[in-house]
């Protein structure tokens, strides 16, 4: 078969170091993100030094074919020039948005250049981000929730709130409603020992209503007594008087 120098030919892996760039030198590399990809501190970055550059086509807004574009790695320098940084050797692509981040966006508009500048002092480990902006932000972020890591701190102590609130309001509940429960439970005792009282009182009245029926019974018993006395005299009086008027006569 003869040999075709368009076809790819294995890589010897020995001698694959030497055409690979080295790595070394550059303080950041490629990782997993809690947002996908993003890109990390391999070593210490001082506060104010120039980590890596955003590069890409330049588009030309004027022209209808460049206005035409439309990607999440589009970076305006001006009203005119964007510079498209959907191409894969551009790696500043993958740093990821944050409200508080720890690197910014330097932008030359008269050289046409992105440099991002460390403004904070970057440990080995942690992720470079930087703010991309109001538009930005507003159109893809917002709609889906910023998840860098101030708003998942503010998003977590706003839930750790509210589960607070919640907690609370189901306590001043729970101390109303056994309040309450007290509060019921101490009127049935207080009627619970009323009643008697009231039984009694209620009995007091029918022994003096008693009592006056009796009293009353005597009474009338006493008048009848002295009246049924006192008719035999009137009946004495009414014979003496009948037998003198006799004794007139004869």
């Amino acid at each position: 078969m003869p040999w075709n120098r368009s076809r790819r030919q294995p890589r010897d892996p020995f001698t694959a170091w030497k055409i690979m760039p080295a790595l070394s030198n550059k303080p950041y590399r490629i990782g997993r993100s809690k947002t996908g990809l993003g890109l990390f501190a391999t070593q210490p970055i001082k506060k104010g030094t120039k980590i890596i550059r955003y590069f890409g086509p330049m588009l030309d807004c004027n022209k209808k074919k460049d206005d035409a574009v439309e990607n999440k790695y589009l970076f305006q320098i001006s009203k005119r020039w964007t510079v498209d940084g959907s191409v894969r050797k551009n790696i500043a692509r993958y740093i990821n948005h944050a409200c508080n981040p720890n690197a910014e966006s330097d932008v030359n508009v008269r050289k046409r250049k992105i440099i991002i500048r460390a403004i904070k002092n970057i440990e080995p480990g942690d992720e470079i981000n930087y703010d991309y902006g109001t538009d930005y932000f507003k159109e893809y972020l917002k709609p889906i929730g910023c998840k860098c890591e101030s708003c998942e701190k503010k998003r977590k102590k706003k839930a750790a709130e509210a589960r607070a609130e919640k907690a609370k309001l189901k306590e001043k509940a729970a101390r109303k409603a056994q309040k309450q429960a007290d509060r019921d439970a101490g009127k049935a005792k207080a009627g619970g020992k009323a009643k008697p009282e009231k039984a009694v009182k209620a009995k007091t009245p029918k022994g003096k209503s008693a009592k006056a029926k009796t009293s009353k019974s005597a009474a009338s018993k006493s008048d009848a007594s002295k009246s049924a006395a006192s008719k035999p005299k009137a009946s004495k009086t009414s014979t003496s008087k009948m037998s003198k008027s006799k004794s007139k006569a004869a």
